[in-house]
């Protein structure tokens, strides 16, 4: 299953931005999903996860600023950022898979990710 990610871009400090996850296929259904992000220099880090059942995680950092949520037909996931901050600055990255695997960063590849930038 390919998972595509899109919706980074440049914004000012405050701002907001929504990433998505498209699957091609239904796997939402039955892995969690988390969201990465890796700024340079810097080891990738999880930042939020939803579970099948739909309970969220989220990392310190993002903690009360950024929301993760599918859609009905679990076929995308989106990263909902708000009140951004240069720090947030990485590329975004989207993954699927049990518990244990996201948490792990257990994947033997990466896609292209989304590029946020964060600055004026």
């Amino acid at each position: 299953v390919q998972l595509v990610e899109s919706g980074g871009g440049l914004v000012q400090p405050g701002g907001s931005l929504r990433l998505s996850c498209r699957a091609s296929g239904t796997i939402f259904s039955i892995a969690a999903v988390g969201w990465y992000r890796q700024a340079p220099g810097k080891q990738r880090e999880l930042v939020a996860s939803i579970s099948r059942l739909g309970s969220t995680n989220y990392a310190e950092p993002v903690k009360d600023r950024f929301t993760i949520s599918r859609d009905r037909a679990r076929t995308t996931v989106y990263l909902q950022m708000d009140r951004l901050k240069p720090e947030d600055t990485a590329v975004y990255y989207c993954k699927a898979g049990s518990a244990e695997a996201l948490s792990r960063m257990d994947f033997a590849s990466w896609g292209q990710g989304t590029q946020v930038t964060v600055g004026s």
